[in-house]
């Protein structure tokens, strides 16, 4: 999205808000390899010094921009989930603000996909902190006695990475079908399989402890 350029004075907080912001256009338009300090300055109508006095490096400002990220995609969906009435209910509002900010800051998702990807774990820590704990919350919804909670992380992971791939399309798509829709579509998917599971998958044959796995 494109940044108009703001005033040439601005309190301390709201121009490092202002920085940050523009660093995602910038980072995500010339990866993190490409771009420089000198283009996030001009792309903010700033001196090299003024971006230098709020971060002091361009590790820096790429790992604060990626915790920000990160940090305001986590406060959308606890907020949209706080009032849910059950845990289905949380699954597809968490999935619907999950949607609802691929589609607002499409630029800002992408550049925490890739970065989960990189090999550099400083750089790739945010990210992939981000990615555990949405994991985490997705692991306290899988309710399956005898199930290890090692192995129900590693299902929350495999939920947490559908959504990540769909996204991917959805944003590919042209972002259709709408936020609302998608987000029911695969809230029913991740809820009917999680439904379904068994601590033994031979139970899953014999019928055994067949009924709501989840709380």
């Amino acid at each position: 999205m494109s940044r108009s350029s703001p005033p040439s004075r601005l309190p301390a907080a709201q121009r490092r808000r202002q920085l940050l912001d523009v660093a995602v256009d910038v980072f995500a338009a010339a990866s993190y390899t490409g771009a420089s300090m000198n283009d996030v300055a001009e792309a903010a109508g700033v001196t090299k010094p003024v971006l230098y006095r709020h971060f002091p490096s361009k590790r820096d400002l790429f790992l604060e921009v990626l915790a920000d990220v990160g940090a305001r995609l986590r406060g959308r969906i606890a907020a949209a989930t706080m009032g849910a009435a059950g845990p289905r209910e949380q699954v597809e509002l968490g999935l619907a603000a999950f949607f609802t900010f691929v589609a607002e800051e499409p630029e800002a998702f992408r550049l925490l996909i890739r970065a989960s990807r990189w090999s550099d774990d400083d750089l790739a820590g945010e990210a992939r902190r981000f990615e555990a704990e949405m994991a985490e919350l997705v692991t306290a919804l899988i309710v399956v006695p005898g199930l290890e909670r090692s192995h129900r992380r590693l299902l929350a992971h495999g939920i947490v990475g559908m959504a990540d791939a769909a996204a991917r399309v959805w944003l590919l798509d042209g972002m259709t079908p709408p936020v609302d829709e998608l987000a029911g579509r695969l809230a029913e998917l991740a809820w009917a399989g999680l439904r379904g599971l068994h601590a033994d998958p031979l139970d899953a044959d014999t019928g055994a402890g067949r009924g709501p796995r989840t709380s």
